[in-house]
């Protein structure tokens, strides 16, 4: 690789503030705020909005839509052309 072209990669926290988790991984992603870490280290950490803890797919809170509902609802609306 060229040097001088790429970005810082380090350690940096990634936390969900909706499920109350916090995961230390590295990358090029770098923040303001610090926060010290389990291991006695103060690292950056990134606040995200959704987690593979907090993600209805991975939690199996997945809603379905209600899609025969709403077919239902357009025909009364709008006439079943027959």
């Amino acid at each position: 690789m060229r040097e001088g072209i790429h970005p810082e990669y380090g350690p940096v926290v990634f936390r969900d503030r909706a499920a109350n988790y916090a995961f230390l991984t590295r990358s090029t992603m770098t923040s303001e705020k610090t926060i010290e870490w389990e291991d006695g280290h103060t690292y950056p950490v990134v606040d995200v909005e959704i987690s593979d803890v907090s993600h209805p797919f991975y939690t199996g809170t997945a809603r379905v839509l209600d899609t025969a509902g709403r077919v239902e609802r357009f025909e009364r609306r709008y006439g079943k052309k027959g």
